[in-house]
């Protein structure tokens, strides 16, 4: 069993107690035999580094490997890949009535946390490191290139689909001075919001996007429409939906940036162990799904991708969380310090495989007469 294992790990350069930084070190012994019985080797595999059954100096460097010669695939058992297809089929995942299992899993695990992990910016996207030399630069880089890509003036009112913990929106408001309305699902983040943008002309409202139409009871639309990072957790069935609601509520010569995490295929869900642990029915959104979404709405006037960029920023995390663990120890256990580790590494070496994307979309809803000059 172990030499069976050992054959696969040999394809990717990889040893069982090897001296490499990205071998794995096995601490106990019954992990093997239990990956190879396994049902869920995605699953297990997670919880067991949660546990401590093994390690890996370099972890985002085994799964480079891993993604880069899809070996990843070996990780869903055929019967595992059929039930998760057929079960996201049938139910939709990302109803009203689920939409809210993400906040309450990730999102509000503690505002000081994530202060400590994400840095000033307190964005919680991939940032955009073109010319940036530190974390912080190169989010507030991307924020810039949000507002340049939409062309914002003084005076323009902008509805943010997801704002988090209003980092984005407090940037429109302080430094092109925009009026905002945001909203976000998370308890924590758009309380932490408010105080951000305290004394801006900036309103935080915490709601689905759903409910979007609330608080624009006389359907005022907006001049232009942004959403970063929400996508990935809106569902392939809800992609038209969204897409309907940002098209009733923007003018008719506005833009609306749309940033997402994609994926290179078309699947109805995501990483079992992500989902389980740390993104509850999420799923990254393909070309094809979201081009067939786009259909009548919205013209695509610019796509850029800089998935790659993710990699660094994965890692700019997970370092600020490893040098802060002396303040959060007393509110998380090594458990969920290894949790974080495993996801924050494990996201960055299927980046770093380009085994995902990161997208900037700019659409407009009846489209530039005079063409779309993009800001890169």
């Amino acid at each position: 069993m172990k030499n069976r294992i050992e054959g696969i790990l040999n394809e990717i350069g990889v040893t069982i107690n090897g001296n490499k930084p990205y071998d794995l070190k096995i601490n106990n012994k019954q992990f093997l035999t239990k990956m190879m019985l396994s049902a869920s080797p995605s699953i297990d595999a997670g919880e067991a580094y949660m546990n401590g059954d093994w390690d890996c100096e370099q972890l985002e460097e085994l799964f480079f490997r891993i993604c880069k010669s899809e070996m990843d695939s070996e990780l869903y058992s055929k019967f595992g890949s059929f039930f998760y297809t057929l079960k996201n089929s049938i139910i939709n995942q990302q109803s009203p009535s689920k939409s809210h299992e993400v906040a309450k899993k990730h999102y509000n695990l503690g505002n000081r946390f994530y202060e400590l992990m994400l840095g000033k910016s307190m964005a919680y996207t991939c940032s955009y490191w073109k010319n940036a030399h530190s974390l912080d630069e190169a989010q507030f880089d991307k924020y810039d290139l949000i507002c340049k890509k939409l062309y914002l003036k003084p005076g323009e009112k902008v509805l943010e689909l997801g704002c988090g913990w209003g980092g984005l929106a407090k940037y429109m408001a302080e430094k092109y001075g925009c009026e905002v309305v945001a909203i976000d699902i998370g308890e924590q983040p758009s309380s932490y919001a408010k105080k951000l943008c305290k004394d801006l002309p900036v309103t935080v409202h915490q709601c689905d996007y759903r409910s979007t139409h609330i608080y624009n009871p006389q359907n005022k639309p907006f001049d232009k429409i942004v959403s970063v990072g929400v996508l990935e957790h809106v569902g392939y069935k809800n992609y038209t939906p969204f897409l309907n609601i940002a098209n009733s509520f923007i003018k008719p010569d506005g833009i609306f940036l749309l940033h997402s995490i994609g994926g290179n295929v078309s699947l109805n869900y995501c990483d079992p162990w992500i989902n389980k642990y740390i993104f509850p029915n999420g799923m990254l959104p393909s070309i094809k799904q979201l081009g067939e979404a786009l259909e009548h709405k919205f013209i695509v006037e610019d796509l850029q991708n800089f998935g790659a960029y993710y990699d660094k920023t994965l890692m700019a995390w997970r370092s600020n969380l490893n040098n802060n663990w002396d303040e959060l120890k007393p509110s998380y256990d090594e458990r969920f310090r290894r949790m974080m580790n495993y996801y924050l590494a494990s996201c960055a070496g299927g980046f770093r495989a380009r085994s995902m994307q990161l997208w900037q979309y700019v659409l407009t809803p009846k489209g530039m007469l005079n063409g779309y000059s993009s800001y890169r």
